[in-house]
């Protein structure tokens, strides 16, 4: 007996969870439903040879389709249903085990939840071949053999002259098309919609020749039935009927069918019978009927719309007109993906070839736009063609915003990825109005959802770009520069830009190419990459720039709040708080407490990492970033003290004088003894320029730790809703990665410390920290092209444990005498 058991959540927001035991899942597979659309991705261990992923939207199954807006959850349903019975037939039921074979278990997936529509406008493949003597076969079925239809004489045939013919009513008439006379002068493409029924309400054949009638149609052989090829599409609401059988609008297409000339190739007419109205007494009318079909060029209808039209759309919207007897198809091809810059589309009806009456021209334009050409024109449909995510169906198309599920202009997107397609088919009777115009809004947050890892990794390259300034900086014995200033530079145009922003790039094609992986479309891809990473520096300076204006007002605060309490030391009402001070460091003077504030490194070290290993890596990291924000207080305040008694001293005032001098002496302790375990290589500095370049050293640190410990948030949160369900260590991966970042953040957390970074000569040149952090950089970068933004925390572990082992080495060759090679000639 086969169970399952799954936990739905019904609901076309909402995600739905299937928890499949007999799968032998190491978890849920997750099905996530986004505006009536699923995801079904299927382990890597289960498939055994890669993920798959499968998209089955509502054009996607067949008899499923959302018509109405009050069936939406019982269209839900239906598909939650059709999935859970495809995962059930991946069981084997002889042996109730899964299908070992993964080309058995693919069969499956095609033929469960294999797509109604073809996902191509080239929807009328070869449906002839040829057999072994060459004569023609027809492949393609025919309607059902049940499907009756009374005899048509010739006095009911109607003979269509125009190419475009249009059926407004179910009158049991066939109508002939002249292929050869109606395709002429390149108008050899067929376009057919209607809302019949295919076989029980509307027919289609071609002829080689004329026939007589319905009988002798059905013995030929010659003839050839494509009623089978009508591809049923999502329709909008019926329309409403004030009455019965009055008619107030047309009725939206539900079925489409597109003949080629290769199609038609061999066959002199194409005929369009359809039935009767049914009369069966006590039944409610029928809805409104309609049929549409027109012989047209496709290039007639074809519009190119180009990058730069898409984007000057922002500032205002495009039109486009189409005048009466337009093409049924317009191709809107755009070369830039709506996956990328979604478009806001209206269709507006202008006029419907009916003349007006007497009355003035306002209301008669507003009595035909709102009465008439809603009777006479059908709703407009659009099929939107993807190369990644395939073909979007949107009917009653008045006005939308356009947006297709594709991820273009990423390293792993192929060849044409980058273009949307977009057919309208609209009604040829009408004149229409289009506007077009790129949604801003669903642009940035289509912009954010599909690019955030991207932005993520690059940010860390950022940050590791302006770390490499500040070492590289110290090592000239230049100034170092803060990290508003070093990730600013990062975008200096030519060649920082170039080095750091568009290099990896290049190195990323590099790899695809060792690789024998197809290229993504170099433009699209050098281009939005390239935003990506002008974002990312955005976003990395406005982080910079809040925190430093919070690290800059706390410590004027701090520092203005001491000297004001100095300054009353001498009040009677603060001397219990004297007192309890007093009290409070006798405590603060015990031996342990004197050895933490000898060793604040060491006790950061030993609590983070035990917290990193033991309880989570995101607490680890948090420790790591309070020692990082303390001592940027710290080195703020002591900068802002000397300016201050600078300011007090260049101002004659009696008081602020004996203010200054009651602090020098302390002061000038502090002073020397930071001077003394300095070691600058500029010993001519000020104290107050070593404690701004410790800040600006230490908020570097700060903003790269914040970010990687706010990668671990997701996991950390996941971790406090299973603390009731047991404790679990964590991974050792995530340990020690966490310990190489913890390392990285202790062992270089004094600029002097820089020094101490070096390798020995390599091709006759000494590689030093800031060659090291332009690595770190560049695979940041490419794992930001890749997606794994993650793959980060590799690269500032392995600058940890770098700095552990040369930190390692420096001791012992300190203790043995030997010349220390890593340091700084200054040093040596």
């Amino acid at each position: 007996m086969l169970v399952m058991t799954c936990e739905m959540i019904v609901s076309i927001e909402d995600t739905i969870l299937v928890d499949d035991e007999i799968l032998h899942t190491q978890g849920k597979r997750e099905i996530i439903m986004i505006n009536c659309k699923v995801e079904v991705r299927v382990p890597r261990w289960y498939c055994a040879t890669h993920q798959w992923v499968f998209f089955i939207s509502s054009t996607g199954m067949k008899n499923v389709w959302l018509s109405m807006e009050h069936q939406a959850i019982l269209w839900c349903n239906q598909l939650v249903v059709q999935v859970s019975h495809t995962l059930l037939s991946l069981i084997d039921s002889k042996t109730g085990q899964p299908f070992p074979e993964a080309n058995k278990r693919l069969a499956v997936f095609a033929r469960m939840l294999r797509s109604g529509i073809p996902q191509s406008f080239n929807w009328m493949s070869s449906y002839r071949s040829k057999n072994a003597t060459g004569s023609q076969v027809h492949t393609l079925s025919s309607c059902p053999n049940n499907v009756h239809w009374n005899d048509d004489g010739l006095d009911r045939d109607l003979y269509i002259q125009t190419t475009t013919m249009t059926v407004l009513a179910m009158d049991g008439r066939r109508r002939w098309l002249d292929i050869h006379k109606l395709g002429s002068d390149g108008k050899g493409h067929f376009m057919f919609v209607t809302n019949l029924a295919p076989c029980f309400g509307i027919r289609l054949h071609l002829w080689p020749d004329k026939g007589k009638s319905a009988s002798e149609m059905a013995a030929s052989k010659r003839v050839l039935e494509v009623t089978a090829k009508l591809v049923q599409i999502p329709s909008g609401p019926a329309p409403r009927q004030i009455e019965p059988g009055s008619q107030t609008e047309q009725a939206p297409p539900s079925a489409v069918l597109w003949l080629s000339p290769e199609d038609m190739h061999g066959f002199r007419f194409l005929t369009v019978s359809v039935a009767p109205r049914p009369t069966i007494s006590g039944r409610p009318p029928p809805a409104a009927s309609m049929a549409v079909g027109q012989f047209f060029n496709p290039d007639d209808g074809k519009r190119d719309l180009s990058a730069q039209f898409m984007l000057l759309s922002t500032h205002s919207q495009k039109e486009l007109l189409l005048k009466e007897d337009h093409p049924l198809a317009l191709n809107l091809s755009f070369t830039v993906s709506l996956g990328l810059l979604p478009i806001s589309l209206s269709l507006t009806t202008t006029g419907c070839g009916i003349q007006r009456s007497g009355l003035l021209a306002e209301e008669a334009g507003d009595m035909e736009n709102s009465r008439l050409c809603k009777l006479r024109c059908f709703p407009p449909i659009a099929l939107a063609w993807d190369h990644t995510a395939g073909l979007h169906i949107l009917p009653n198309l008045f006005s939308e915003t356009i947006m297709v599920d594709s991820s273009p202009a990423l390293w792993s997107s192929t060849q044409g990825s980058e273009k949307t397609t977009i057919m309208l088919l609209v009604d040829p009777h009408c004149s229409y109005k289009a506007r077009i115009a790129v949604s801003e809004t669903s642009a940035a947050s289509r912009f954010l959802l599909l690019y955030s890892s991207q932005i993520v990794g690059f940010s860390f390259a950022a940050i590791f770009f302006a770390l490499m300034r500040q070492a590289h900086a110290w090592d000239l014995d230049l100034p170092m520069p803060s990290m508003l200033v070093a990730v600013e530079s990062n975008l200096r145009i030519p060649w920082p830009f170039l080095l750091l922003g568009f290099v990896p790039i290049l190195f990323s094609l590099f790899i695809s190419l060792l690789k024998s992986q197809p290229l993504p479309p170099l433009a699209s891809f050098a281009f939005v990459s390239t935003i990506c990473y002008v974002f990312a520096n955005g976003s990395v300076i406005l982080l910079v720039l809040v925190s430093q204006l919070v690290f800059y007002g706390v410590a004027i605060i701090h520092v203005f709040i001491k000297s004001r309490w100095q300054e009353c030391e001498g009040n009677i009402c603060l001397a219990f708080l004297h007192w309890f001070i007093n009290l409070s460091s006798g405590f603060f003077s015990l031996r342990v407490m004197r050895v933490l504030r000898v060793n604040p490194l060491l006790v950061t070290a030993l609590a983070a990492i035990t917290l990193g290993c033991i309880v989570h890596p995101a607490l680890g990291l948090f420790i790591l970033i309070l020692s990082h924000a303390l001592c940027c207080h710290n080195a703020l305040c002591s900068n802002a003290r000397m300016k201050e008694l600078l300011d007090f001293k260049d101002v004659g005032n009696e008081r602020s004088q004996q203010f200054a001098s009651k602090h020098d002496a302390g002061l000038n302790q502090n002073i020397q003894l930071e001077e003394n375990s300095s070691s600058s290589p500029d010993s001519s500095r000020s104290f107050g320029d070593t404690q701004l370049e410790t800040f600006h050293h230490r908020h570097g640190l700060l903003i790269l730790h914040l970010l990687a410990t706010l990668m671990f948030v997701p996991s950390f949160v996941a971790w406090l809703q299973r603390i009731g369900m047991g404790h679990s260590l964590p991974w050792f991966l995530d340990s020690a990665l966490c310990i190489g970042v913890i390392l990285h953040g202790i062992l270089n957390s004094k600029p002097e410390f820089i020094s101490m970074f070096s390798f020995p000569e390599i091709c006759g040149k000494e590689v030093r920290l800031d060659f090291i952090y332009l690595l770190a950089g560049y695979y940041s970068y490419v794992a930001g092209l890749g997606l794994v933004p993650y793959r980060v925390f590799y690269a500032m572990a392995a600058i940890g444990f770098i700095s552990c082992a040369l930190r390692i080495l420096y001791r012992r060759s300190r203790e043995k005498g030997e010349p220390r090679f890593w340091q700084k000639k200054a040093f040596s």
